[in-house]
């Protein structure tokens, strides 16, 4: 018997178990996946970004099934879904942007009525208010940078601006604790042409070592950092931050290897512990509250998969909401050429990264448009020679064969990159729930996503494609394409276990905890109400904290029994 079991070891879990054991409780987590060292990670594209050795052998087997109509049969997706299983998730191979949500998107339904009207609001949409909000949230992003290590430059501290940050950060207590990463040719190029436009440029913020930072050293730019573990533990990954720290307390216990079966409860409903598999042996570890911290697909499917006579349908599925309102980023690419100029953006980061917010959440009219919502854009680096192969070449240009080669050869080094991020939001018909036929490995229904983008966000997806061009040209790209879409970046998925106040609607509370299983936390982006226009993993680990928090401090209302070891405040 433990204090808390985290089930799933990474972004979010990882932060939790930091918060739990300053806070004196006995943590045990469930990992599936192995521990990595630094000293595994190597500067080869093939085997982290072709192979994507990293994922491997749990998440490759068990990758969810893909459809777009809710009658139709699902198969193979056509969208990246893999992600790392192991110590410190896929923090441990992230790019690292971590941005703050802004204000509206805590509150995109009200906010939008409020200014455009009820009709703005797409048919058939669920897009809610989360029930918390910015400054609610806030202690925690703070406390969340200061952990892991955020470099960037703040653009609203206290309430003063501050130039060259962000023009559209919200309110923060405190700057950023490591300065920004290292500037290059490419981002103050396209730096300089947003604000030529009148927009607002700024540093990615990133939890990656500007310097030496929670005793590990700076970045070096090596160029091999997306798709692979730093070589150096220079990133602010959990299993090199916040794992360490809560495992120099004696207080966590971490199991590797152990795949979670189902997560088991009693006849009061009140989850009792975790059934899981380590070394062909089937185990059981109870514990007096658990925390749910898998990726947003694993979580809905051991919900769906631990029934129980207190939890016929699932757990915490009494009302059919595990798995409803599943959302995914949209995101278009557009491409320029720079002739004559060596851009060298096979190296560096891709969080050392030139962004703009200017066409983010609300901070643009969009009446007339057709469409609410928006995302960030950011000119970044790290296109290394495989991946920039396989991006497609501008109309005219042959795709493969000798002509292909000989673009590639006059162009690969002079063509600029840029990416967005378009909200998505909650629909009726878009959910996730567990395939009837295809299975993983050990028998066990995998995940099946019915997911169809709807014309909110194919609009604001064209929208951010047209700023994406006018910025190229303004850069001085002689010439503009884009990539075929929509993309859809399924690994920034979010929904399935939405948090709100309402049970009917809803699956957590606004602290995360389960309506109708009180002892049971959920951690990640499938708590998200609305997926907004920023990478998810700073927002996600900030909800984390406030979890972990709020079980520490309500102990005995949520647990319902002594700690192992007395619980002293955080």
């Amino acid at each position: 018997m433990t204090d808390v079991l985290i089930v799933g070891l990474g972004g979010a879990g990882g932060i939790a178990a930091d918060v739990l054991t300053r806070a004196g409780l006995e943590v045990t987590a469930l990992e599936a996946g192995p521990r990595r060292s630094a000293g595994e990670m190597t500067l080869d594209e093939v085997r982290n970004d072709v192979q994507a050795w990293l994922c491997a052998p749990k998440a490759l087997g068990e990758l969810p099934t893909w459809r777009t109509d809710p009658s139709g049969e699902a198969g193979a997706a056509a969208w990246p879904l893999a992600m790392v299983n192991g110590v410190g998730g896929s923090t441990s191979h992230y790019p690292g942007l971590s941005a703050r949500f802004h204000h509206w998107n805590f509150a995109p339904r009200s906010t939008t009525i409020a200014r455009y009207g009820a009709s703005a609001i797409p048919a058939g949409s669920t897009v809610a208010d989360w029930p918390v909000g910015y400054d609610e949230l806030e202690p925690f992003y703070d406390a969340v940078e200061h952990a892991i290590g955020v470099a960037g430059r703040a653009g609203n501290v206290g309430g003063e601006r501050h130039t060259g940050g962000s023009a559209f950060e919200e309110r923060r207590m405190r700057g950023y604790p490591l300065p920004p990463l290292r500037r290059t040719g490419w981002t103050e190029l396209t730096a300089d042409a947003a604000r030529g436009l009148g927009w607002h440029p700024f540093p990615a913020p990133a939890a990656i070592n500007s310097l030496p930072y929670n005793g590990n050293p700076e970045c070096t730019y090596c160029g091999f950092c997306t798709a692979n573990g730093c070589y150096r533990d220079a990133r602010g990954s959990t299993d090199a931050t916040a794992i360490r720290r809560a495992e120099a307390t004696g207080l966590l216990r971490v199991e590797t290897g152990a795949r979670v079966l189902r997560i088991e409860s009693g006849v009061d409903g009140r989850v009792t512990g975790a059934t899981y598999v380590q070394d062909g042996r089937e185990r059981f570890c109870g514990a007096r509250a658990v925390l749910l911290a898998a990726f947003t697909y694993e979580n809905t499917r051991l919900l769906l998969l631990s029934r129980s006579p207190a939890h016929e349908n699932g757990l915490a599925n009494g009302n059919d909401q595990v798995g409803r309102h599943y959302m995914a980023h949209v995101t278009p690419f557009a491409f320029g050429r720079f002739p004559g100029r060596r851009l060298n953006l096979f190296n560096g980061t891709w969080s050392q990264a030139t962004c703009v917010d200017d066409w983010n959440a609300d901070n643009f009219d969009h009446a007339g448009l057709g469409f609410i919502g928006g995302g960030l854009l950011a000119a970044s680096h790290e296109f290394k020679p495989i991946a920039f192969a396989g991006f497609p070449p501008p109309p005219g240009v042959p795709h493969f064969g000798s002509g292909w080669k000989a673009w590639l050869a006059d162009n690969a080094q002079s063509v600029g990159a840029l990416s967005g991020q378009m909200e998505c939001l909650s629909y009726e018909d878009n959910r996730l729930d567990l395939d009837p036929r295809a299975r993983d490995p050990y028998g066990t229904p995998v995940v099946r996503v019915t997911f169809r983008v709807g014309e909110n966000e194919l609009r604001g997806s064209a929208w951010l494609a047209e700023r994406q061009e006018e910025w190229l040209r303004a850069a001085g790209a002689d010439r503009v394409w884009h990539a075929p879409g929509p993309f859809v970046e399924a690994r920034h998925c979010y929904g399935g276990t939405r948090m709100g106040d309402d049970p009917g609607s809803s699956v957590v509370d606004r602290y995360g905890f389960a309506h109708t299983a009180p002892n049971l936390g959920i951690l990640g982006g499938s708590v998200f109400p609305s997926s907004g226009g920023h990478n998810p993993t700073l927002t996600l680990q900030a909800l984390a904290w406030r979890t972990a928090q709020r079980l520490a401090e309500r102990w005995d209302d949520i647990a319902g029994g002594a700690p192992v070891r007395v619980a002293k405040s955080i």
